[in-house]
């Protein structure tokens, strides 16, 4: 039924793409004569940065050449954690003035990563070089895809004739519907939407006073100089919300090619690394049965206190659940610069758990876990990249979201897609979540029936998703209208 509603709104935009083999080729060859290049402006920040290169390889694909531009500090974090792999993906990195790098505060009710906002500053400098950038690129197309924080850096971008703008919104169709239903005075809603409004986790605590400064600091008026949105979303997991944010660029402007959905961003087919590149935890992930671990990871701008994790590692000890268990403090703004925090584990308890869990304090291939037939849960912090890629290869969410849009993508894989279920309701925010609560969420997930079902559900997305990425897909559909229409 998605797939088909797909097909018809592409209809009715009139794209030129439809998927197949010989549409791809057709909308390669408009690329390469239009002599089209993009410019891609990521966030520094993971979770950012990790989406638009996504984006930045579904682009090359199309033969098109990417240019990435950032600071030094956080090219040299993107190489260390990403491998990019495509000739026709160029970074382009710039050093800014230096600013300080604090350590995150473990112990602060709220969790929004306020130790980062120095490097958020920083990366404003990038301006004059991204303009410099436009001017030495020597194509009668460029199109400029960037991130909507990034907007005092691209609004140059009107000064230039073959220069075409398109902001990304990292947020889920979801969480965005609802922040702009808020910011509009709270327009009337039919009886679906109202009954989900009703529930709708509060903007309390989402972000720190520093943070809310900062977002207000770099709000620009990026529609003056964008000629659309681009979404990590996608029309076979929020239809309805995709819809609602066009008819609302539509009630704004009339312009029907407005909001695009080009998700997911994220690889939906995982190549085999070579054995010397691959991480030592697969050895221990290779054993397990299907479906029989959990991955608790909490991306990489949280930051648990240790009564915290010390409660989370008796819930897991005492689920007596097969796990991994990614141990990392939040990232500083120079993820190379000072000491890393030390946290601790429960007074023995790797030897109590033995080989029944792994608890990994380094980088780990997220998607590749994710993507394992052992795994078959993930507790989360619900950040918009851990939910897409968890739904991409068909595990449930635990769900314990710690700030900004995740109390909001908590609520969308729990209540309405029905894919996850809660470790701690955002009303128990600033609650200690107990080892006792830990242990009977995990149990739920992994080892009653009814997590058996959102197992079902959740593998019956994924299928979905990863189908809509191939030839006749509604994303792949997506991409080719997009890639035709900018490079026109």
């Amino acid at each position: 039924m998605e797939m088909e509603q797909g097909r018809s709104y592409l209809r009715a935009r009139g794209s030129p793409g439809y998927g197949s083999n010989s549409r791809a080729k057709v909308n390669l060859t408009m690329a390469v004569n239009n002599d089209t290049m993009v410019v891609v402006v990521p966030f520094p920040a993971q979770g950012h940065l990790n989406q638009l290169l996504h984006l930045s390889r579904l682009i090359a694909d199309y033969n098109i050449p990417v240019h990435v531009i950032t600071t030094t500090t956080h090219a040299r974090q993107a190489n260390a954690r990403t491998r990019i792999e495509n000739a026709s993906i160029h970074f382009h990195h710039f050093p800014t003035p230096h600013f300080p790098s604090p350590p995150p505060d473990p112990n602060s009710l709220i969790k929004f990563p306020t130790q980062l906002i120095p490097s958020f500053k920083s990366a404003m400098h990038l301006r004059q070089p991204f303009k410099h950038l436009l001017s030495t690129l020597m194509a009668k197309r460029v199109v400029v895809v960037f991130d909507y924080l990034m907007g005092p850096v691209v609004q140059d971008v009107a000064l230039f004739d073959n220069v075409e703008a398109y902001m990304f919104s990292c947020c889920s169709a979801f969480a965005s519907f609802w922040y702009t239903y808020e910011a509009t005075g709270r327009p009337s809603l039919d009886q679906d939407l109202a009954l989900i409004q009703n529930e709708l986790p509060t903007n309390e605590d989402c972000y720190s006073m520093d943070g809310w400064q900062f977002i207000a600091s770099v709000d620009v008026s990026c529609n003056k100089f964008s000629s659309g949105t681009i979404y990590d979303a996608s029309w076979v997991i929020e239809p309805k919300f995709i819809e609602l944010i066009q008819q609302s660029h539509d009630q704004e402007d009339g312009d029907g090619q407005k909001t695009w959905a080009l998700g997911p961003f994220n690889p939906v087919e995982i190549t085999q690394m070579e054995q010397s590149k691959r991480h030592k935890l697969f050895d221990w992930l290779d054993k397990q049965a299907p479906n029989s671990v959990l991955y608790v990871s909490f991306g990489t701008t949280t930051s648990i206190s240790n009564d915290q994790v010390q409660e989370i590692g008796l819930g897991l000890e005492r689920s007596e659940q097969k796990f991994i268990w990614v141990l990392r403090d939040a990232d500083k703004g120079d993820i190379f610069e000072g000491k890393v925090r030390k946290i601790k584990l429960p007074e023995g308890f790797e030897e109590r758990v033995g080989e029944n869990g792994l608890v990994v304090v380094d980088w780990v291939p997220q998607l590749e876990i994710l993507e394992h037939p052992a795994t078959g849960g993930f507790m989360s912090h619900c950040g918009w990249n851990s939910c897409m890629e968890s739904m991409t290869m068909g595990v449930p969410v635990a769900a314990w979201p710690m700030h900004s849009d995740q109390p909001r993508n908590a609520m969308l894989l729990t209540k309405v897609l029905k894919v996850g279920m809660y470790v701690r309701d955002w009303t128990q925010r600033k609650e200690l979540v107990s080892g006792t609560l830990v242990e009977q969420a995990v149990r739920r997930l992994m080892a009653t029936e009814e997590g058996e079902e959102m197992r079902k559900r959740a593998a019956e997305l994924g299928d979905k998703v990863r189908q809509s990425m191939m030839d006749g897909g509604v994303t792949r559909m997506e991409l080719d209208s997009f890639v035709a229409h900018m490079s026109r």
